[in-house]
């Protein structure tokens, strides 16, 4: 049996609507919300009766998506926002943009910070990290040729 696809990144937020916000404005797509709730889905994820509102955004080529969560029940219990980039575990997500100066300043209006500075590898990429809503860690990449 192959491998088929990655379907989605999942990442767990506080402020759903606002996290929402970013991505439509990075450039992905709603593609729809909803509250998860019930036994059954405990027993996927192993925490039992949950309740969870989620919100898929999908990337604009139509592959690939992020599910973003926001947990009403059981409540979170770990933060790993604010982790630096040598940190074990989720690092970050990475886009490619057309134009990685634009991107920056559409998502610094979003609250977005960058981390270190744009530089160049190459003659192939512009390279960036930023700290989006609620500090995730995004990479932004240009292609340069």
């Amino acid at each position: 049996m192959a491998l088929k696809r990655m379907d989605n990144i999942g990442i767990v937020v506080d402020d759903l609507e606002g996290t929402i916000d970013f991505f439509r404005e990075l450039g992905l797509e709603l593609e729809g919300q909803a509250t998860i709730e019930g036994e059954w889905a405990g027993r996927v994820t192993g925490l039992g009766d949950q309740r969870v509102e989620i919100a898929m955004m999908r990337m604009p080529d139509g592959h690939g998506r992020l599910e973003l969560s926001r947990f009403l029940t059981p409540p979170v219990v770990e933060d790993h926002r604010n982790a630096p980039v040598n940190a074990l575990g989720y690092l970050r997500v990475m886009f490619t943009v057309d134009d990685i100066d634009d991107t920056l300043e559409r998502l610094r209006n979003r609250g977005a910070q960058l981390v270190g500075e744009v530089v160049q590898y190459k003659d192939a990429y512009r390279l960036c990290y930023i700290r989006g809503p609620e500090g995730l860690l995004i990479g932004l990449a240009q292609e340069l040729s």
